[in-house]
């Protein structure tokens, strides 16, 4: 049995890279920026007015100045500004030559095709510069998820296609006799297989591309079927029989499909029975049945893997800190992580742990993590937790 840290450790060492493609701007949302991308345009690519006002070649308090034209966004005006003269402009629109500031409109008087300045004008130009925002040259930096703001940017660069880091193909494998999908009706003996849809929700917001297998059936020939249907994924994740007992099917039969098994067990709660290697070109980790286990697995190594299949660093789930709302008992050998929630800014742990209980996992915003051994905690102790929403 290993630790969670070098469980993580052997995870890293067998997710492969899986290289970039080129999708379309609006596909490249919540996917990882592959290459650096390069800005093809200045921004803005011309002077332009801040302000709804008139362009002048100065501002002086009482200046009386004659109205020779219009420019608004998209429409210049073409001709050159004089010192007596003023362009009425708008938000947006270039500056004609000669102008050198853009008084608002607040500040002026109009007469026909007269205006006259008033006694405090703004000292502001209100002259947006070209390039003041970025140059042709200017780059987004790789190794980001693409968010809103950054499809915006990216876009106000004249950048079409974007390199990304291929999505990788996740196979999920729920196994057992006892499973039916959501929706059917369940025999005496069943129960409704829900670790494959939390870990396809999963996988979808880290942006991977989760494929939802049929279940596979506590027998070789099932799991044969599934695992044929596995290929060309990049990473096989199966949930169920991972343990050692008669019916687990996965730890039994998959060494003899072509699993090559990179560890088994890690000293953690819940999830002890875990394993992962290669499975041909592809990548697995099988997780435990326990549907708390899978989820929180789900979290602690699975989400990391996928991370650093796009190109992200190889690095654990994120941790944070915040005080306990309560007393906690010793923890055991194993790293524990502890469904809790949040009252009032300090984490209150559930009283049940219980590895089968999905409705506490739903009602959790954290998991403490405990280390092993670790000792009896007061409340107000800060410790450590893994957010979950």
């Amino acid at each position: 049995m290993i630790s969670v840290s070098e469980a993580l450790d052997q995870l890293f060492t067998l997710a492969r890279p899986l290289g970039l493609e080129t999708v379309p701007l609006l596909q490249a949302h919540g996917l990882v920026l592959a290459r650096d991308v390069a800005a093809t345009r200045n921004q803005p690519p011309f002077d332009g007015s801040a302000m709804d006002g008139y362009a002048v070649t100065h501002v002086a308090p009482g200046l009386r100045l004659h109205v020779i034209g219009e420019a608004a966004a998209g429409h210049r005006f073409d001709q050159t500004v004089k010192n007596g003269e003023a362009v009425r402009i708008f938000t947006g629109a270039p500056i004609p030559d000669g102008a050198k500031a853009v008084v608002i409109q607040e500040d002026v008087i109009r007469d026909g095709d007269w205006i006259t300045i008033g006694d405090t004008p703004e000292a502001n130009t209100h002259i947006r510069t070209a390039g003041g925002d970025f140059r042709v040259g200017d780059t987004v930096s790789a190794g980001r998820v693409i968010g809103p703001n950054d499809i915006a940017l990216i876009a106000s660069m004249n950048i079409g296609d974007v390199p990304v880091s291929r999505r990788p193909i996740v196979a999920l494998i729920s196994t057992g006799d006892e499973l039916v999908m959501p929706g059917e009706t369940p025999g005496p003996d069943q129960i409704i297989a829900s670790n494959t849809m939390g870990l396809h929700a999963l996988m979808r917001d880290l942006g991977a591309e989760p494929r939802l297998l049929p279940i596979a059936r506590d027998n070789e020939a099932s799991l044969r079927t599934a695992f044929d249907l596995a290929r060309g994924a990049d990473l096989i994740v199966t949930i169920g029989g991972a343990s050692v007992g008669d019916h687990d099917v996965v730890a039994n039969l998959a060494p003899q499909l072509g699993f090559e098994q990179s560890f088994y067990k890690v000293a953690m709660r819940p999830g002890k029975p875990l394993m992962a290697g290669r499975f041909g070109k592809a990548m697995m980790i099988g997780l435990p049945g326990n549907p708390v286990s899978a989820m929180v697995c789900g979290h602690v190594f699975v989400a990391p893997v996928v991370r650093a299949m796009l190109g992200l660093p190889a690095t654990p789930a994120p941790r944070k800190t915040a005080p306990l709302a309560q007393d906690l008992p010793a923890n055991g050998p194993r790293e524990h992580y502890m469904r809790a929630r949040f009252k009032g800014g300090d984490l209150v742990a559930f009283g049940s742990q219980d590895s089968s209980l999905l409705s506490i996992l739903g009602e959790a915003d954290a998991l403490i993590v405990r280390p092993p051994k670790d000792g009896p905690r007061p409340a107000g102790d800060i410790v450590e937790y893994m957010p979950i929403r």
